[in-house]
Protein backbone atom coordinates (compact mmCIF):
# COMPACT_ATOMS: atom_id res chain seq x y z
CA UNK A 1 0.00 0.00 0.00
CA UNK A 2 1.63 3.23 -1.16
CA UNK A 3 0.95 6.29 0.98
CA UNK A 4 1.37 10.02 0.62
CA UNK A 5 1.43 12.04 3.85
CA UNK A 6 0.33 15.68 4.01
CA UNK A 7 1.75 17.44 7.05
CA UNK A 8 5.04 16.83 8.88
CA UNK A 9 4.53 18.99 11.96
CA UNK A 10 3.67 17.54 15.40
CA UNK A 11 1.86 14.29 14.53
CA UNK A 12 2.94 13.72 10.93
CA UNK A 13 6.39 12.29 11.80
CA UNK A 14 4.71 9.59 13.93
CA UNK A 15 2.43 8.63 11.04
CA UNK A 16 5.35 8.46 8.59
CA UNK A 17 7.49 6.45 11.03
CA UNK A 18 4.77 3.83 11.49
CA UNK A 19 3.80 3.59 7.83
CA UNK A 20 7.43 3.10 6.76
CA UNK A 21 7.97 0.34 9.32
CA UNK A 22 4.75 -1.58 8.62
CA UNK A 23 4.81 -4.70 6.47
CA UNK A 24 2.74 -4.05 3.38
CA UNK A 25 2.96 -0.25 3.33
CA UNK A 26 5.42 2.43 2.31
CA UNK A 27 5.45 6.22 2.07
CA UNK A 28 6.25 7.52 -1.40
CA UNK A 29 5.85 11.26 -0.76
CA UNK A 30 5.47 13.87 2.00
CA UNK A 31 3.88 17.28 1.38
CA UNK A 32 4.63 20.09 3.84
CA UNK A 33 4.42 23.89 3.51
CA UNK A 34 7.04 24.72 6.16
CA UNK A 35 10.60 24.78 4.73
CA UNK A 36 11.98 23.83 8.17
CA UNK A 37 9.72 20.80 8.44
CA UNK A 38 10.54 19.80 4.86
CA UNK A 39 14.25 19.82 5.69
CA UNK A 40 13.54 17.71 8.75
CA UNK A 41 11.57 15.20 6.66
CA UNK A 42 14.23 15.03 3.94
CA UNK A 43 16.95 14.43 6.49
CA UNK A 44 14.98 11.72 8.30
CA UNK A 45 13.76 10.02 5.10
CA UNK A 46 16.20 10.70 2.21
CA UNK A 47 14.49 8.06 0.06
CA UNK A 48 11.06 9.74 0.21
CA UNK A 49 10.03 12.53 -2.15
CA UNK A 50 9.39 15.70 -0.10
CA UNK A 51 7.46 18.58 -1.67
CA UNK A 52 5.55 21.77 -0.87
CA UNK A 53 2.93 20.96 -3.53
CA UNK A 54 0.09 18.65 -2.40
CA UNK A 55 -0.96 18.13 -6.04
CA UNK A 56 2.18 16.00 -6.49
CA UNK A 57 0.56 13.49 -4.11
CA UNK A 58 -2.99 13.88 -5.43
CA UNK A 59 -2.06 13.29 -9.06
CA UNK A 60 0.48 10.51 -8.53
CA UNK A 61 -0.80 7.24 -10.05
CA UNK A 62 1.48 5.31 -7.69
CA UNK A 63 -0.11 6.54 -4.45
CA UNK A 64 -3.06 4.48 -3.15
CA UNK A 65 -3.90 6.39 0.04
CA UNK A 66 -3.28 9.80 1.57
CA UNK A 67 -2.88 10.67 5.25
CA UNK A 68 -4.10 14.21 6.02
CA UNK A 69 -2.23 15.37 9.16
CA UNK A 70 -3.02 19.08 9.03
CA UNK A 71 -5.20 21.65 10.89
CA UNK A 72 -8.91 20.79 10.91
CA UNK A 73 -9.91 23.72 8.70
CA UNK A 74 -7.89 22.17 5.85
CA UNK A 75 -9.27 18.62 6.19
CA UNK A 76 -12.30 18.94 3.93
CA UNK A 77 -10.59 20.34 0.83
CA UNK A 78 -7.57 18.02 1.12
CA UNK A 79 -9.64 14.88 1.76
CA UNK A 80 -12.07 15.81 -1.02
CA UNK A 81 -9.22 16.27 -3.51
CA UNK A 82 -7.69 12.94 -2.47
CA UNK A 83 -10.97 11.04 -2.87
CA UNK A 84 -11.71 12.72 -6.21
CA UNK A 85 -8.28 11.47 -7.35
CA UNK A 86 -9.14 7.91 -6.31
CA UNK A 87 -7.20 7.79 -3.03
CA UNK A 88 -8.27 6.24 0.27
CA UNK A 89 -7.99 8.77 3.12
CA UNK A 90 -6.68 8.71 6.69
CA UNK A 91 -7.67 11.98 8.43
CA UNK A 92 -6.41 13.40 11.70
CA UNK A 93 -9.11 14.13 14.31
CA UNK A 94 -11.48 15.89 14.30
CA UNK A 95 -12.75 14.66 10.93
CA UNK A 96 -14.02 17.99 9.54
CA UNK A 97 -15.00 21.50 10.67
CA UNK A 98 -18.74 20.91 10.08
CA UNK A 99 -21.16 18.01 9.78
CA UNK A 100 -22.07 19.14 6.26
CA UNK A 101 -18.45 18.72 5.17
CA UNK A 102 -18.27 15.27 6.77
CA UNK A 103 -21.48 14.13 5.08
CA UNK A 104 -20.17 15.23 1.67
CA UNK A 105 -16.88 13.34 2.12
CA UNK A 106 -18.67 10.16 3.22
CA UNK A 107 -21.04 10.31 0.25
CA UNK A 108 -18.16 10.94 -2.18
CA UNK A 109 -16.07 8.08 -0.78
CA UNK A 110 -19.03 5.68 -0.94
CA UNK A 111 -19.68 6.66 -4.55
CA UNK A 112 -16.06 5.90 -5.46
CA UNK A 113 -15.83 2.79 -3.21
CA UNK A 114 -12.97 4.29 -1.19
CA UNK A 115 -12.23 4.01 2.54
CA UNK A 116 -12.07 6.84 5.06
CA UNK A 117 -10.46 6.36 8.46
CA UNK A 118 -10.46 9.07 11.13
CA UNK A 119 -7.47 9.05 13.47
CA UNK A 120 -9.17 8.08 16.75
CA UNK A 121 -5.92 6.61 18.06
CA UNK A 122 -7.10 5.90 21.61
CA UNK A 123 -9.49 3.21 20.34
CA UNK A 124 -6.42 1.07 19.60
CA UNK A 125 -4.78 1.37 23.03
CA UNK A 126 -4.62 -1.60 25.34
CA UNK A 127 -6.61 0.38 27.94
CA UNK A 128 -9.62 1.17 25.74
CA UNK A 129 -9.64 -2.35 24.29
CA UNK A 130 -9.73 -3.79 27.82
CA UNK A 131 -12.46 -1.36 28.94
CA UNK A 132 -14.56 -2.29 25.90
CA UNK A 133 -14.10 -5.96 26.76
CA UNK A 134 -15.12 -5.40 30.40
CA UNK A 135 -18.23 -3.48 29.38
CA UNK A 136 -19.14 -6.13 26.81
CA UNK A 137 -18.79 -8.90 29.40
CA UNK A 138 -20.98 -7.00 31.86
CA UNK A 139 -18.22 -6.74 34.47
CA UNK A 140 -19.31 -3.21 35.45
CA UNK A 141 -23.00 -3.94 35.12
CA UNK A 142 -25.48 -1.32 33.89
CA UNK A 143 -23.52 1.81 32.94
CA UNK A 144 -24.14 4.93 35.06
CA UNK A 145 -21.54 7.51 34.02
CA UNK A 146 -18.37 8.40 32.12
CA UNK A 147 -16.32 11.22 33.69
CA UNK A 148 -13.08 12.42 32.09
CA UNK A 149 -10.46 15.03 32.98
CA UNK A 150 -8.07 15.86 30.13
CA UNK A 151 -6.03 18.91 31.12
CA UNK A 152 -2.50 20.31 30.70
CA UNK A 153 -0.60 23.58 30.20
CA UNK A 154 -0.95 24.23 26.44
CA UNK A 155 -0.55 23.34 23.59
CA UNK A 156 -2.56 26.40 22.56
CA UNK A 157 -4.20 26.13 19.14
CA UNK A 158 -4.81 29.22 17.01
CA UNK A 159 -7.62 27.88 14.84
CA UNK A 160 -9.82 25.91 17.27
CA UNK A 161 -10.88 26.05 20.91
CA UNK A 162 -9.96 23.55 23.63
CA UNK A 163 -13.12 21.49 23.03
CA UNK A 164 -12.26 20.84 19.38
CA UNK A 165 -8.64 20.13 20.34
CA UNK A 166 -8.95 17.75 23.31
CA UNK A 167 -12.58 16.57 23.56
CA UNK A 168 -12.51 14.46 20.33
CA UNK A 169 -10.41 11.91 22.22
CA UNK A 170 -13.12 11.29 24.80
CA UNK A 171 -16.01 11.71 22.38
CA UNK A 172 -14.54 9.03 20.09
CA UNK A 173 -13.92 6.75 23.09
CA UNK A 174 -17.49 7.25 24.36
CA UNK A 175 -18.88 6.66 20.88
CA UNK A 176 -16.98 3.36 20.83
CA UNK A 177 -17.78 2.24 24.40
CA UNK A 178 -21.34 3.47 24.95
CA UNK A 179 -23.80 1.67 22.73
CA UNK A 180 -25.96 4.78 22.19
CA UNK A 181 -25.85 8.34 20.92
CA UNK A 182 -26.33 11.33 23.26
CA UNK A 183 -29.76 12.94 23.26
CA UNK A 184 -28.62 16.37 24.50
CA UNK A 185 -25.43 18.30 25.29
CA UNK A 186 -24.52 21.22 27.56
CA UNK A 187 -21.17 23.03 27.32
CA UNK A 188 -19.68 25.98 29.19
CA UNK A 189 -16.27 27.57 28.93
CA UNK A 190 -14.21 30.74 28.99
CA UNK A 191 -11.65 32.59 26.89
CA UNK A 192 -8.61 33.97 28.71
CA UNK A 193 -5.59 34.27 26.45
CA UNK A 194 -6.94 34.45 22.90
CA UNK A 195 -10.16 34.43 20.90
CA UNK A 196 -10.86 30.73 21.59
CA UNK A 197 -12.03 29.03 24.80
CA UNK A 198 -9.04 27.62 26.68
CA UNK A 199 -11.08 25.89 29.39
CA UNK A 200 -14.41 24.10 28.88
CA UNK A 201 -16.79 21.63 30.47
CA UNK A 202 -19.13 19.40 28.51
CA UNK A 203 -22.02 17.25 29.75
CA UNK A 204 -23.74 14.68 27.57
CA UNK A 205 -27.08 13.05 28.34
CA UNK A 206 -27.50 9.53 26.94
CA UNK A 207 -30.57 7.24 27.02
CA UNK A 208 -31.05 4.93 30.02
CA UNK A 209 -29.91 7.68 32.44
CA UNK A 210 -26.26 7.42 31.35
CA UNK A 211 -24.47 10.75 31.83
CA UNK A 212 -21.01 11.78 30.65
CA UNK A 213 -18.85 14.72 31.62
CA UNK A 214 -15.65 16.03 30.03
CA UNK A 215 -13.29 18.61 31.56
CA UNK A 216 -10.75 20.02 29.08
CA UNK A 217 -8.26 22.75 29.89
CA UNK A 218 -5.12 24.34 28.40
CA UNK A 219 -4.45 26.31 31.61
CA UNK A 220 -3.79 23.52 34.10
CA UNK A 221 -0.51 23.56 36.08
CA UNK A 222 -0.38 19.77 35.83
CA UNK A 223 -1.15 17.23 33.13
CA UNK A 224 -4.08 14.96 34.03
CA UNK A 225 -5.52 12.15 31.92
CA UNK A 226 -8.00 10.39 34.19
CA UNK A 227 -11.33 8.77 33.37
CA UNK A 228 -13.88 7.34 35.82
CA UNK A 229 -16.48 4.89 34.54
CA UNK A 230 -19.19 3.87 36.98
CA UNK A 231 -21.52 0.92 36.70
CA UNK A 232 -24.16 -0.76 38.82
CA UNK A 233 -21.80 -3.61 39.81
CA UNK A 234 -18.31 -2.12 39.69
CA UNK A 235 -16.40 1.08 38.98
CA UNK A 236 -13.29 1.70 36.92
CA UNK A 237 -10.47 4.25 36.98
CA UNK A 238 -8.28 4.76 33.91
CA UNK A 239 -5.19 6.90 34.48
CA UNK A 240 -3.42 7.12 31.15
CA UNK A 241 -0.31 8.68 32.72
CA UNK A 242 0.35 5.64 34.91
CA UNK A 243 3.31 3.60 33.70
CA UNK A 244 1.77 0.40 35.07
CA UNK A 245 -1.76 -0.44 36.15
CA UNK A 246 -3.38 2.17 33.93
CA UNK A 247 -6.79 0.57 34.47
CA UNK A 248 -8.08 -0.36 37.92
CA UNK A 249 -11.44 -1.98 38.63
CA UNK A 250 -13.03 -1.42 42.03
CA UNK A 251 -15.62 -3.83 43.37
CA UNK A 252 -17.43 -0.97 45.04
CA UNK A 253 -21.02 0.15 44.79
CA UNK A 254 -24.26 1.06 46.44
CA UNK A 255 -27.13 -1.29 47.22
CA UNK A 256 -30.58 0.20 47.81
CA UNK A 257 -33.53 -1.62 49.31
CA UNK A 258 -36.97 -0.08 49.04
CA UNK A 259 -39.14 -0.56 52.12
CA UNK A 260 -42.73 0.57 52.21
CA UNK A 261 -42.67 3.66 50.08
CA UNK A 262 -40.27 5.78 48.10
CA UNK A 263 -39.04 7.77 51.12
CA UNK A 264 -38.01 4.69 53.08
CA UNK A 265 -34.86 3.75 51.17
CA UNK A 266 -32.21 1.65 52.88
CA UNK A 267 -28.75 2.39 51.47
CA UNK A 268 -25.81 0.08 52.02
CA UNK A 269 -22.31 0.43 50.63
CA UNK A 270 -20.31 -2.42 49.15
CA UNK A 271 -16.52 -2.29 49.25
CA UNK A 272 -14.64 -5.22 47.78
CA UNK A 273 -11.34 -5.84 46.06
CA UNK A 274 -9.48 -3.73 43.52
CA UNK A 275 -7.65 -5.33 40.66
CA UNK A 276 -5.63 -4.09 37.68
CA UNK A 277 -6.01 -6.24 34.55
CA UNK A 278 -3.08 -6.87 32.26
CA UNK A 279 -3.20 -4.64 29.20
CA UNK A 280 -1.94 -5.28 25.69
CA UNK A 281 1.37 -3.43 25.25
CA UNK A 282 1.14 -1.93 21.76
CA UNK A 283 1.74 1.32 19.95
CA UNK A 284 -1.83 2.37 19.21
CA UNK A 285 -1.03 4.36 16.06
CA UNK A 286 0.86 1.42 14.56
CA UNK A 287 -2.11 -0.90 15.19
CA UNK A 288 -4.51 1.69 13.77
CA UNK A 289 -2.54 2.14 10.54
CA UNK A 290 -2.10 -1.61 10.16
CA UNK A 291 -5.88 -1.97 10.55
CA UNK A 292 -6.41 0.73 7.90
CA UNK A 293 -4.19 -1.12 5.41
CA UNK A 294 -6.08 -4.35 6.16
CA UNK A 295 -9.45 -2.63 5.64
CA UNK A 296 -8.34 -1.29 2.26
CA UNK A 297 -6.93 -4.65 1.20
CA UNK A 298 -10.11 -6.49 2.16
CA UNK A 299 -12.69 -3.87 1.20
CA UNK A 300 -13.92 -3.41 4.78
CA UNK A 301 -15.18 -0.25 6.50
CA UNK A 302 -13.16 0.47 9.67
CA UNK A 303 -15.09 1.02 12.92
CA UNK A 304 -13.47 4.48 13.10
CA UNK A 305 -14.66 5.39 9.61
CA UNK A 306 -16.08 8.65 8.33
CA UNK A 307 -19.43 7.95 10.01
CA UNK A 308 -17.71 7.62 13.40
CA UNK A 309 -15.80 10.83 12.74
CA UNK A 310 -19.06 12.54 11.74
CA UNK A 311 -20.75 11.54 15.01
CA UNK A 312 -17.90 13.22 16.93
CA UNK A 313 -18.14 16.38 14.80
CA UNK A 314 -21.92 16.47 15.39
CA UNK A 315 -21.32 16.38 19.16
CA UNK A 316 -18.67 19.11 18.89
CA UNK A 317 -21.03 21.30 16.87
CA UNK A 318 -23.77 20.87 19.48
CA UNK A 319 -21.28 21.70 22.25
CA UNK A 320 -20.18 24.84 20.37
CA UNK A 321 -23.82 25.87 19.97
CA UNK A 322 -24.37 25.41 23.71
CA UNK A 323 -21.15 27.28 24.49
CA UNK A 324 -22.29 30.25 22.40
CA UNK A 325 -25.63 30.23 24.24
CA UNK A 326 -23.98 30.30 27.70
CA UNK A 327 -24.63 26.67 28.51
CA UNK A 328 -28.09 26.19 27.00
CA UNK A 329 -29.24 22.59 26.55
CA UNK A 330 -28.86 21.57 22.89
CA UNK A 331 -30.72 18.52 21.61
CA UNK A 332 -29.23 16.30 18.93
Amino acid sequence: MNFGVIGFGYWGPNVVRNLTSLDGSQVLAIAELSPTARKRAQKAYPGIHVTADVSDLMKSPDIDAIAVITPVWTHYELAKAAIENGKHVFVEKPFTSTTAQGEKLIELAQRKNLRIMVDHTFLFTGAVKKIASLLGEGTLGKLYYYDSTRVNLGLFQHDINVLWDLAPHDLSIMDYLINASPEAIVATGQKHLNCHEDIAFMTLYFPEKVIAHINVNWLSPVKVRTTLIGGEKRMLVWNDLEADEKVKIYDKGVNITNREGVYELLVSYRSGDMWAPQLEQVEALRQELSYFVDCIDNGKDPHNDGCAGLRVVRMLEAATDSLNKNGALVYL
